[in-house]
């Protein structure tokens, strides 16, 4: 595993317990959630580079809305 690749799964981990938090939903649940929606492998990770740079609280909100732009309610 490449430095790069682990620091997208921690950033992709700390994603998941941050909205996990905001969205008052269990980490599993979450998870399901984001999947269903393909944020991680189709989000998260390919805009890593930029996505990273910014603060939690601006990246819980940008995903909420992209989950909910896919059809799935929080």
């Amino acid at each position: 595993m490449t430095k790069l690749e682990r620091s997208q799964i921690d950033f992709s981990t700390f994603m998941l317990y941050r909205l996990a938090e905001h969205w008052g939903k269990s980490v599993p649940d979450t998870y399901r959630i984001l999947d269903k929606a393909n944020a991680i492998d189709g989000y998260l990770v390919p805009c890593y580079d930029m996505l990273h740079t910014l603060g939690s609280e601006y990246l819980v909100n940008d995903l909420t809305d992209y989950v909910r732009e896919q059809g799935i309610c929080i």
